[in-house]
């Protein structure tokens, strides 16, 4: 029993061994495997890279030879052009010459042309000299002919401009003294025309007068009676103005027009003072005759008042017709109402105790036009 054991050990270690040394075996064998195919892949990697090599070198090499040719035949090339240039310049420059010596001669030839129209010109200018030397010897003698024709024009055109002038004089000497007599006769005219309404104007004031206290119209009345009161103020101030200035009214030209009715006509600037005055006036007494209608609650109507109807306020006979003084007062007296009996200021304004047109308005009603 003991040496079967014994045996079966021994067979086991023999067998271990053995197995040990083919697994061994096995392991050396297949390491030496692996290093001969890494060697041949190693070998297959350089045999690639010298091909790489021997392919890329013989590609420079054939590139080289390649660009050599192309250098060779460039250089052929370049020889051929420089040559050809050379030629070229050659034949330029002798055509050059050619041209030089041809322009050369043309210039000798043209100079020589010059010179000879140069004498040409020097005969003629001395021709042309004399001839005019010629000329302003005549000149100066048809000049002096001239100047002393001229001298007796101009003395006779003096004789006739004083001849003028002193004509000119005489006939606005005698225009003025016609103008002046027509100016006396008109303002005669106005004058007395003026005296007849007077009479008619009293006769109407009583009326008026009477009608207004039957009507119990107290502001309206107490505005009539400062009206007449101040009338008869402003005819003296007239009167006396007019005196003192009459003979320079009658001697002023006309130098402003206006138009009524579709017909112009001329006055004078003491005629245009005057003309404003009755626009101011009028507003100034239509914006009173206003204020009295509504104190008396008294229906509107400016035509009924007897400043509207007289309309002579400010004027004394004087400077213009009583027809347009009239007219212009009437047109200030409508737009003075109107501001008074509405108590507003559209038309004029309120200044230093006075009411009076805005100048706007005035310029609008009255339109005089500057003849100057």
């Amino acid at each position: 029993m003991k040496i079967n054991v014994s045996n079966r050990v021994a067979v086991s270690f023999v067998i271990s061994g053995v197995l040990l040394i083919g697994t061994s075996v096995q392991a050396n064998v297949q390491e030496n495997q692996e290093k001969q195919q890494r060697k041949q892949q190693r070998k297959a990697e350089q045999q690639q890279t010298a091909e790489k090599a021997d392919k890329q070198q013989q590609q420079t090499q054939s590139a080289q030879k390649q660009a050599n040719k192309q250098q060779r035949q460039q250089q052929a090339q370049a020889a051929q052009q420089q040559q050809q240039s050379q030629q070229q310049s050659q034949a330029a420059q002798k055509q050059a010459h050619k041209q030089q010596r041809q322009q050369a001669a043309q210039q000798q030839s043209q100079a020589a042309q010059q010179q000879s129209q140069a004498a040409q010109q020097q005969q003629q200018q001395k021709q042309a000299n004399k001839q005019q030397r010629q000329q302003e010897t005549q000149a100066a003698q048809q000049q002096q002919q001239s100047e002393a024709a001229q001298k007796q024009a101009n003395k006779q055109q003096r004789q006739q401009e004083t001849q003028a002038a002193q004509q000119q004089q005489q006939s606005q000497t005698a225009q003025r003294q016609v103008n002046r007599q027509q100016r006396v006769e008109q303002q005669q005219q106005r004058e007395s025309q003026y005296r007849e309404q007077l009479s008619q104007q009293q006769r109407l004031t009583q009326q008026r007068t009477s009608q207004l206290q039957q009507q119990r119209r107290m502001a309206q009345y107490r505005y009539q009676q400062q009206y007449l009161q101040r009338l008869q103020q402003i005819r003296l101030q007239n009167a006396r103005y007019y005196n003192t200035n009459r003979n320079q009214y009658f001697y002023a030209a006309s130098n402003y027009r206006y138009s009524r009715g579709g017909t112009y006509y001329e006055t004078n600037q003491y005629g245009a003072n005057l003309l404003r005055q009755a626009v101011n006036y009028g507003y100034e007494q239509g914006f009173r005759s206003g204020q009295a209608d509504r104190e008396d609650r008294w229906n509107s109507s400016y035509q009924d008042s007897y400043a509207y109807q007289d309309a002579n306020y400010g004027y004394s006979g004087y400077y213009v017709d009583q027809g347009d003084y009239n007219y212009y007062f009437r047109e200030g007296f409508r737009r003075g109402y109107e501001d008074g009996f509405g108590s507003r200021h559209q038309y004029g304004s309120y200044s230093n105790g006075r009411y009076s047109i805005l100048g706007a308005v005035l310029s609008v009603v009255l339109n005089l036009e500057s003849l100057r």
